[in-house]
Parts: C-alpha cells; structure tokens; sequence
C-alpha cells in the first residue's frame, strides 16, 4: 500500500491549534462547573463528616 502523508498549509495549521486550545479551555471549565456543582450540592456540611 501506498502511504501518503498530508501536509497542511500553515493556516489549517493555525485553524487546528485554534480548535485544540478551545476543547482544553472548554474540558477545563466543564471540570470547574463538575466541581463547583459538587460543592455546592454537598454544601459546608461535608466538612463536618466524621473521619
């Protein structure tokens, strides 16, 4: 089989770093929202649970 490689030109290059940065900062704040909604569904009382 014959493998051929495709090059990208540098502005679908720029275009693919643009859409990788916007996934992170997206997973980065969905993990935020998860964690903020956790803490504040379990409230200051999870602090007060026995070890």
């Amino acid at each position: 089989m014959d493998d051929k490689l495709v090059t990208m030109s540098p502005a679908q290059k720029k275009a693919q770093r643009s859409r990788n940065i916007a996934i992170g900062v997206a997973l980065a704040v969905l993990v935020v929202l998860f964690y903020v909604a956790t803490i504040v569904k379990f409230g200051p009382s999870i602090l007060d649970r026995p070890l």
